[in-house]
């Protein structure tokens, strides 16, 4: 069992990335947050915000510009102090081809995901499938879901985009205390580029300006140092975690 630390937001800008080229499958380890009394003693939630906005930008940048054809496209700014200060659906990275093709990949917290292409990329990574009414049931109750398109433009082909789903992480929470992490997933051919690593981010980041403070996840113990590197600890304090399955 792993524990995320209650640093402050602002540390978030200094993480490595952890290459995210593994197939995830069936969890076997919690992760969970330690530290909590962190967020609780912050004076002032206009601050938090502000450093957690700050820190989710500086991170990104960091992580994805590894070429002068990438760009990384900031969205507008607000005042406004909401729950969920990002905006639901802005470009995340923007890379131009040599024939003049621009690809875009879109990062969306809102609109619904097909399940059909959600469905689709678990069978890219390796997943086995689960039955598709309770693959949309599953994000239809999510407490969050941020999701990651490649949109493709070609010279001249305006209005003809090509647009399919690439990434996907969700959350389940008490909208009180807790909150879980799920189903984070990355189509292999953009793996290894930091998308998998923004996604959590967001989700931790979204979770913690809502005064959520407990998270956990599970994890193959193949991709336990991925989550090490996004701030999580395995067993915190001697915490186990526990499953229960039915005997038939």
């Amino acid at each position: 069992m792993l524990t995320l630390n209650a640093a402050p937001p602002s540390s978030f800008s200094s993480f490595s990335i952890a290459p995210f080229d593994v197939n995830y499958q069936v969890c076997s380890q919690l992760f969970v947050p330690g530290n909590l009394n962190y967020w609780s003693a912050r004076a002032s939630r206009k601050l938090k915000n502000f450093q957690l906005k700050a820190g989710f930008w500086e991170s990104i940048k960091s992580g994805l510009v590894k070429n002068n054809t990438t760009q990384v496209i900031d969205p507008p700014t607000t005042d406004e102090e909401d729950e969920e200060p990002l905006p639901q659906e802005f470009v995340l990275v923007e890379k131009s081809e040599p024939d003049g093709t621009i690809e875009q990949i879109i990062f969306s917290s809102g609109g619904d995901i097909d399940v059909y292409d959600l469905q689709a990329l678990c069978d890219k990574v390796g997943w086995p499938r689960r039955p598709l009414p309770k693959l949309a049931a599953a994000l239809k109750n999510s407490y969050m879901v941020a999701s990651l398109y490649s949109v493709r433009k070609s010279p001249g082909s305006e209005g003809n985009e090509q647009k399919r789903l690439i990434g996907m992480a969700r959350a389940t929470s008490d909208h009180a205390f807790n909150a879980t992490i799920w189903d984070v997933l990355v189509d292999p051919g953009y793996q290894g580029q930091g998308l998998g690593k923004s996604l959590v981010e967001k989700l931790i980041r979204a979770l913690l300006q809502r005064d959520i403070g407990n998270i956990t996840l599970f994890a193959d113990s193949q991709v336990v140092e991925f989550y090490r590197n996004l701030g999580f600890e395995p067993d915190p304090e001697g915490i186990k975690g526990m499953f229960w399955y039915p005997k038939y």
